[in-house]
């Protein structure tokens, strides 16, 4: 389910920022399952987390449900952190 997932997450994120072009997610494989790293513009860092987290909860909510019986992790960073 990886890449189809991958591309919603792109998608849904890249909608709701000033710099779509910034915006990637890298699948990463751990113990506990897919992990999804969004790197989003340091800008758009509050954006995609909203009041609260409502906006980031919506989007692991969403993902969640695409996902189905496996889940999936994501994990929200600027475009500056380290790699």
């Amino acid at each position: 389910m990886g890449a189809p997932l991958r591309e919603v997450v792109e998608h849904l994120v890249a909608s709701i920022v000033e710099h779509p072009d910034d915006v990637t997610v890298r699948t990463k494989q751990t113990r506990r399952g897919d992990l999804y790293e969004v790197r989003v513009h340091p800008d758009d860092l509050g954006k995609v987390i909203g009041r609260g987290g409502r906006t980031a909860t919506a989007i692991r909510t969403v993902s969640s449900a695409i996902a189905g019986s496996g889940g999936a992790r994501i994990d929200f960073v600027d475009v500056d952190r380290q790699r």
